[in-house]
């Protein structure tokens, strides 16, 4: 983009380049930041997936050890008398982003016939319960991720923009206006000089 060559512009040029400048570190902070947070909840998410897969793996081994999902139809399988009503969840900031809080994971109150079902079921379903409890954070954790990943993108761009273009692009403005500046008070020095010698002629 042509750019006016004048004492103004160069003002204009420089008060920009100033603001970009000083805007800068706060974007690349929060690119740092929100990098850092991602890569927290993703391992998060990890931790989460390896508690809830022994946690799944002892719950079956304890089942079996007591007869059995198998002992009950279908339709009376323990897995159904677990079943989520609804996440709670909270709101926080991380970098400027609105992100969610996991708060409780409520349950829908099942009754079931405490004769047809064994002893060890009420075991069974908190066990249940927690192993949901973990599917409730990890998806909470995604969804915190998408957002800030989305942040991320956004931030991202807006550093290359500053780094790679609006900088480089503001100090070639100054530099070009510089010179001609400079170029166009050398002529006025010149042509004041010979305007001087032909008025000594001429006296």
């Amino acid at each position: 983009m042509a750019v006016k060559l004048t004492k103004n512009e160069q003002k204009k040029q420089k008060d920009a380049l100033r603001q970009y400048q000083r805007y800068l570190p706060t974007l690349q902070l929060k690119k740092q930041q929100l990098q850092i947070v991602i890569r927290e909840a993703e391992n998060e998410i990890e931790r989460l997936k390896e508690e809830q897969r022994k946690a799944v793996e002892a719950l079956s081994g304890w089942i079996a050890v007591y007869g059995g999902d198998d002992a009950f139809s279908p339709e009376a399988s323990i897995s159904n008398l677990v079943q989520i009503d609804r996440i709670e969840k909270g709101r926080g900031n991380i970098a400027g982003v609105e992100v969610p809080i996991f708060k409780e994971l409520v349950f829908k109150r099942i009754e079931y016939d405490l004769s047809y079902y064994p002893l060890w079921v009420d075991r069974a379903l908190e066990a249940l319960k927690d192993i949901a409890g973990y599917d409730a954070l990890i998806a909470t954790l995604e969804e915190r991720i998408a957002l800030l990943s989305h942040e991320l993108r956004v931030t991202t761009q807006r550093v290359n923009l500053f780094e790679k273009v609006k900088i480089p692009e503001t100090k070639e403005n100054i530099r070009v206006i510089g010179i001609y500046l400079q170029d166009q008070q050398t002529s006025a020095v010149v042509r004041g000089k010979i305007a001087k010698r032909k008025l000594v002629k001429v006296s």
